[in-house]
């Protein structure tokens, strides 16, 4: 009964301290974020789940006891750890997944114990709200939509995309569940795909090459998982027509003397149906190879000058080695291109050009121009490389003028002396072009109109991107040399330096003048090309260009029935009669147009070749007769005999063969000629009583050359054989002492394109009827008709002075005087009637002169060098001689050159020395008869 009672009064005592501690409401967070990864069951919370009781410590009461969740469905529970502490945590209930729900959100109380042990009396704390994100595993692997996928291209296309595969991934996070990355996993295929999964070809693909491919493709999410099972793509190639040009030849033989041929007479487009807005069609013909850049005539410098109506006066510094022209001897020739005279310098070499050649004064204006082909010199991008320099011969080591390359670069130079200058001008034009080191041909062309200085390259203009200025040169008295492939250095020890690298061909200078836009562009014209037929047949909407070569052609339409009409009258044309054989290819390249793009479909491009066929070579004859039998006097006569009177020259070609199928035959042509050589055989000329002349109006076209060779006459200039023929016909062979000749020998050669073609060697022997009767002597040197180019030399007149003494009777003084007179008189009456009567000598020996005025300036003869030719002109007279020339070693030589009177009463009254001893009237009275023949000379 005492336990009993002292039991209820411990329950009265806790209960009345328990109705005094239970005051507080347990604490939490107002809100928690979680995370818990799926399928695990820890969730993290932030801040930690963690409860307060300001009851603490009382027992029960300070303590948590639980933890409840009110939310549906929520699949988590709410453990206290430490009811003192009040620590819990937040664990799944049951598995989590992500692709069933991503988030959760839900309320959670805390309670603490109550009173007791029974957790009576227990109080809850506030409502916190918790939202829970569950994290993505990459538990899946991404899947194909498509067990299998096809596709079907066209032959020959570039596709950007030909189709697209796709996979997908159930894991539910965007790094997961998202596709990165595509990839074929079949190797060395001509298709790629890229991270959106369209598949293209990276090629264009054949059907005759391949007709189906079959690749697997593989797919990975952004966590670089792989797809399970990889997927199969079929993709077939259909064949198509192909676009591109139809119905033309690979090779085109070209026919010389055929004019123009087309190319491609039944050529089409082939577009298989596609649209189009325009198709561009480029035809290049390719003649690098053949001479200085394609087919050219082959004709000397100054015949090529003279029929492209070029100034005269030029000098060539890069003739053909000659007895006269020797300098270039020793320089290193190509000539195996159709006698193109093409010189080789590969830094070794140069030649200085002989004083009496070069031009003393260039003046103001003046043009130099040059064939040049040149490329980069590696390891020499320092050094120079002359092509024509004008230096100090000794002493010093000025450069007075130079044309030289120097690092890709063309650069002039002109130091002008202090006498025409004496202000800082202009010295140094630059020039910086591809075509310089591009290794190929062109023509290059300076005129100067100081201080203008201008480039022509291939006939376009160029000005210089640099000038620099410079003090013009002190006067001095030092000669200079003008040099070709370096420049001389005079000053102490005398060499070459600054040596080209390179292939020059028809340089030269001409001083006083500069070279017309026209001339140029023929100098250096081609003589193939393309062309178009019919212009006047093609569309409107065609529009087409050429390059100044001619070598490209551009046409471009809108319409393809257009383009392939105009393309069809695209031809090939050669204008030489000779022209060189062999391939010159072709190559064509097309772009078509559609709408709203660049370019639409690829057309393969097209490489055919011209085959120009070897020429007919003429066969060039030379006839007439023989032998010719004259007197003695008709040698001794004014006019000579003309031994190729009856002279013909002809020309034929064999005509007809496989090709053409005909019978092959013989046919007469005519071309032109460029030279032709009279050359005298056996005992050499003697010009004190015999020499070689040719009539005035025998010159028509043929240009002047002066090539001295002895018993040599040469005739030179691009002309007809017409003409040729004609000029020979007016040779005339004089001797007026022939009482020891018996007979003379002849031989005639003519040649077409500069010895590319000769003839036969026409022999003729004149032989010499001697009569016994006495035959009247006629003092030739005092009367020379005047449509005859006279030739003398000077030892005749210093013959006659030496041989002539005062004779010792007045008998034979009078008789001289008498007879003096008489000469004279027949002398004026003649001259008088020759210059109303042109040429009533030569009626007689059966050769009629035209009645024309002669343009000496165009006349080219070469007669012996041993005479000279006196020449009347209308202000005064010029006796040029040149007194001797010797052999060394078998080449001839000059040896001295006479001065040239310019004063005509002169250089006339000279002559009356001769008659010095005899009387004085008979003195005064010549001294008047000369006098009035300077007069009669003058006026004709």
């Amino acid at each position: 009964c005492v336990n009993h009672m002292k039991q209820h009064f411990f329950n009265a005592v806790n209960l009345m301290f328990s109705n005094i501690l239970i005051l507080h409401k347990p604490w939490i967070e107002t809100s928690y974020h979680g995370v818990i990864t799926e399928n695990m069951d820890t969730v993290l919370l932030d801040p930690p789940l963690v409860a307060l009781d300001k009851d603490a410590p009382v027992p029960y009461a300070g303590e948590i006891c639980a933890f409840k969740i009110y939310g549906q469905d929520a699949p988590f529970e709410a453990v206290v750890l430490n009811r003192t502490s009040g620590e819990g945590v937040l664990r799944a209930s049951s598995p989590v997944d992500c692709e069933i729900q991503k988030e959760y959100t839900f309320i959670i109380q805390a309670y603490d114990c109550g009173a007791g042990p029974s957790g009576a009396d227990w109080k809850k704390s506030h409502k916190a709200v918790v939202h829970i994100q569950v994290d993505d595993v990459n538990e899946f692997s991404p899947v194909f939509r498509e067990p299998m996928y096809k596709a079907s291209v066209t032959e020959g296309k570039i596709y950007d995309s030909i189709l697209q595969v796709e996979a997908w991934d159930q894991d539910c996070s965007p790094q997961y569940s998202q596709i990165c990355n595509y990839e074929i996993v079949t190797a060395g295929t001509p298709f790629a795909i890229d991270r959106n999964g369209n598949i293209r070809n990276t090629e264009r693909l054949s059907y005759d090459r391949q007709q189906s491919y079959k690749i697997m493709v593989t797919a990975f999410d952004c966590g670089q998982k792989r797809a399970k099972e990889d997927v199969a793509v079929h993709i077939d190639v259909k064949p198509v027509c192909k676009p591109g040009w139809q119905g033309w030849n690979k090779r085109v033989d070209y026919e010389p003397g055929t004019g123009s041929k087309q190319l491609f007479p039944k050529m089409h487009l082939e577009m298989c149906g596609g649209p189009l807005s325009g198709v561009k069609a480029m035809v290049e013909l390719q003649t690098n190879h053949i001479g200085k850049g394609c087919d050219r005539e082959t004709y000397s410098e100054k015949s090529l000058q003279k029929l492209c109506g070029a100034a005269s006066g030029s000098t060539d510094l890069l003739p053909a080695p000659s007895p006269s022209t020797n300098w270039t001897a020793s320089l290193l020739t190509d000539s195996g291109r159709d006698s193109d005279l093409i010189y080789r310098f590969d830094g070794r070499q140069a030649a200085n050009v002989p004083d009496h050649v070069v031009p003393q004064n260039l003046t103001d204006q003046f043009t130099i121009a040059t064939w040049m082909k040149h490329g980069p010199s590696p390891g020499l991008r320092a050094e120079k490389e002359t092509l024509i320099c004008n230096s100090d011969k000794t002493e010093m080591n000025r450069h007075h003028y130079s044309l030289y390359v120097h690092n890709c670069r063309l650069v002039f130079l002109l130091r002008r002396d202090f006498t025409q200058v004496d202000t800082f001008r202009p010295a140094e034009f630059h020039w910086k072009l591809e075509q310089i080191c591009d290794k190929e041909w062109h023509y290059y062309v300076i005129n100067v109109e100081f201080p203008a200085v201008t480039l022509f390259v291939d006939g376009v203009t160029y000005e210089p991107y640099l000038v620099t200025d410079d003090w013009p040169i002190h006067a001095s008295k030092i000669d200079t040399q003008l040099t070709v492939g370096a420049c001389w250095q005079g000053q102490s020890t005398p060499r070459f330096t600054q040596y080209f690298h390179g292939s020059l061909s028809g340089l030269t200078i001409r001083p006083g003048r500069i070279e017309t836009q026209k001339v140029i562009s023929c100098l250096q014209a081609c003589k193939e090309g393309l062309d178009i037929n019919s212009l006047e047949s093609l569309a409107k909407d065609i529009k087409f260009h050429f390059n100044p070569a001619q070598s490209v052609l551009v046409v471009e339409g809108e319409d393809l029935d257009s383009i392939n009409t105009a393309m069809t009258k695209v031809s090939y044309i050669n204008s030489r009669q000779f022209p060189t054989a062999g391939l010159r290819q072709l190559h064509i390249t097309t772009t078509v147009q559609c709408f709203g793009e660049d370019s639409c479909l690829a057309i393969p491009d097209i490489k055919a070749v011209v085959m120009v066929l070897p020429p007919s070579e003429p066969r060039i004859t030379i006839t007439g007769s023989n032998r010719l039998v004259r007197p003695a006097s008709d040698l001794r006569s004014p006019l000579g005999v003309a031994p190729f009177k009856e002279i013909r020259i002809t020309s034929t070609v064999i005509k007809g063969d496989s090709f053409s199928g005909c019978e092959p035959g013989v046919m007469e042509v005519m071309h032109n000629l460029d030279y032709c050589d009279v050359l005298l055989i056996g005992e050499e000329l003697n010009p004190e009583k015999e020499s070689l002349e040719i009539h005035h109006s025998a010159l028509l076209e043929i240009s002047s050359l002066s090539d001295y060779v002895v018993m040599f006459l040469h005739l030179q200039g691009v002309d007809s054989m017409a003409h040729y023929e004609q000029a020979l016909r007016q040779v005339r062979y004089r001797n007026w002492r022939p009482a020891s000749l018996s007979e003379r020998r002849f031989r005639v050669t003519c040649s077409e394109l500069n010895g590319r073609y000769t003839s036969n060697e026409f022999n003729l022997e004149v032989s010499v009827l001697h009569h016994s009767a006495p035959v009247e002597h006629v003092n030739h040197m005092a009367a020379q008709p005047q449509f005859m180019r006279p030739v003398h030399h000077p030892l005749m007149i210093h013959t006659l002075n030496s041989h002539m003494s005062a004779p010792p009777a007045a008998t034979v003084v009078i008789v001289v005087c008498i007879a003096a007179l008489v000469v004279i008189v027949v002398i004026g009456v003649y001259r008088i009637h020759a210059t109303h009567q042109d040429g009533s000598r030569e009626d007689e020996d059966g050769v009629k002169v035209p009645d024309v005025d002669w343009d000496n300036s165009a006349l080219t003869i070469t007669v012996n060098p041993m005479e000279v030719t006196m020449k009347a002109w209308p202000q005064s007279v010029f006796i040029m001689s040149i007194t001797k020339y010797v052999h060394v070693n078998g080449i001839l030589q000059e040896n001295e050159y006479g001065s040239s009177q310019k004063n005509s009463f002169r250089s006339l009254m000279v002559k009356a020395e001769v008659f010095k001893y005899t009387p004085s009237f008979c003195s005064s009275l010549l001294l008047v008869q000369i006098k009035s023949s300077v007069q009669i000379i003058q006026m004709t």
